[in-house]
Order: structure tokens, then sequence, then C-alpha cells
């Protein structure tokens, strides 16, 4: 005789698939890879077939689990509606909330954010994944993302998240003394530029604005690395220019660690957009930190 179907052997499967593999899912809920393992098979031995090709290298849903996924998907949603329901029965919201967001807005905008709205809600859990690229949201399982204004989808609702942003192109006093000061854009291709790549593979490009007129320019340099913090610590170390949001930056500068130059060339962005579904019911603990935003006393 099958074992007796659990109802979270199916949110499992769904983690699974959506996770693309047992040990990040195991991961997303706090668990052992054999735990994952385990509830799936009991799964697939309760009803009967296989819901999952596992390979050494690959986990994806067979055409069985694609079915049983496809209807399952708004079946758990309308289960975490009605649970959440039961927020409005509470003194304070309770749950989860799961942001996808750049490492630069997690690091200067949420991380802030989120620990001051933990001291006045402590029963809602916040977990941040930093994330450059753009993602599904709804398909990966967050209840919100954050990225530029001109990245968000038309279904989305989008919030904006502070002020508008700066990049600051900065050496420190040693590398500019050695190396001489760039005075136009053009000339930082005659420097040793600290260049990051995207985790697509692209080179990120630095872009120049100046009286209406716009430059962009593809960096040359021997270093290249694949976050701001890393650039931080290399201009600091003297290894070249780098290019970076004024939030990781200005501090050195006033200290006096780092130069800003080609000031007059500042390109201005548009601030960080926190957006999420329009189309999906938004949890009591999200409509508090929505609140909490609008609220916020920004800069």
């Amino acid at each position: 005789m099958p074992p007796p179907l659990r109802l979270d052997s199916l949110e499992i499967f769904g983690d699974v698939v959506r996770h693309g593999g047992f040990r990040a899912a195991a991961a997303s809920r706090g668990v052992s890879s054999s735990a994952i393992s385990q509830s799936i098979n009991a799964l697939e031995e309760a009803l009967g077939i296989r819901l999952l090709h596992r390979t050494t290298r690959s986990v994806a849903p067979t055409e069985a689990g694609e079915h049983l996924l496809h209807l399952l998907t708004p079946a758990l949603q309308d289960i975490r509606v009605a649970v959440d329901g039961l927020n409005q029965f509470r003194e304070n919201p309770s749950g989860t909330l799961r942001i996808n967001a750049p490492g630069p807005a997690v690091d200067h905008v949420l991380c802030p954010l989120a620990f001051q709205f933990m001291q006045t809600h402590p029963d809602v859990n916040i977990e941040l994944i930093s994330d450059a690229a753009i993602v599904d949201i709804v398909e990966q399982g967050f209840d919100a993302g954050v990225r530029f204004g001109n990245q968000l989808a038309q279904d989305m609702i989008a919030m904006p998240l502070g002020p508008r942003l700066h990049y600051a192109i900065v050496a420190s006093p040693a590398y500019l003394q050695a190396h001489g000061t760039p005075e136009q854009p053009g000339d930082l291709l005659a420097h040793e530029c600290i260049r990051r790549r995207f985790p697509g593979g692209t080179l990120v490009t630095w872009k120049f604005a100046k009286d209406g007129e716009t430059l962009e320019i593809v960096p040359k340099g021997r270093l290249t690395l694949s976050s701001a913090q890393q650039e931080l610590q290399a201009a600091l170390a003297g290894a070249g220019i780098a290019h970076t949001l004024d939030d990781y930056v200005h501090a050195h500068v006033a200290a006096g660690s780092l130069v800003e130059v080609l000031l007059d060339w500042r390109q201005t962005l548009p601030s960080w957009y926190l957006y999420y579904p329009s189309r999906r019911h938004t949890s009591a603990a999200m409509r508090a930190f929505l609140g909490f935003i609008r609220d916020y006393p920004w800069p």
C-alpha cells in the first residue's frame, strides 16, 4: 500500500523545480538535501508516477511533473492566501518576505530598511537575495524585486526607493599622482580602468552626460571584477580607476582616501524601484512593508 500523500511534499516539489535542484531547494527551506529527496521519493511513491528527471547535473520535471506543477502553482497560492488571511486576526502581521535585488540596492537601501522594519514588526521574516540578473519574481517565488525604473515589466506595481542615483569615477591619490588625472571621458582609455562583468558575461560600459551630450565607453584594464565592493577595494589599493555608485565611495572621497574625477560628466540615474505583481494577492507582511516604505523619511 503506497504511503499517504502529504501536502507539504507538493510544496517541496514546486520548490525543487523552481530552484532547479535538490540542494538549492534545501537551502531555501533550511533543511538537508536528503530530507528534500526523501519527500520527493515519498510523493512519487504515493502518486505512483515519476515527477522529476534526475541526472548528476540537473533536475527537471517529467511531462507528468509539468502537468502537476501547472495545476499546483495556483492552488498553492490560494492556500498561502487563505493562511495569510488569518493575519487580520493577529495584532501584528507575520510571514516571510523574499525580495530579489541587485547588490547595491541591498547594501545601501534594503538592508537599512529591513533592519528598521523588523524592529517594529517582530513576527515578519525577511530574506534579501542579491542578484544582478533580471529574473521573473513570480516564477522564482519572490514577493518583490528591485530594479531601475526603466527595467520594470508593465504588469508590475512599482514605488520609488529613495532619491535618484549617481555614478562616480574615483581613484586613489597615489594612482592619480603616478598616472595623471583624466580631464575628459576619452582620457580614460589611456588609464588602468577597473572593469566589472555582469553575471550574463557582458562588461559594464561607463556612461557620461554633460550639457546634453552623452558618451559611452568600454573601459580598458587588466583587472575585471564582479561586484562594486570589489571595485571599491581595488580603487583603494591603487589598482586603477573605478566606476561605482556614489553610495559606495562618498565616505572615502570625504576622507581623502579616494578622489572623484570627471565630476562635470557625472551620470544621473533613476532611483531604485521596488516592484511587485499587480495580479497577485499582497500578503499582510508585504502590505506592512509597503506602508513602511511610503512613510520612510528619504533624504
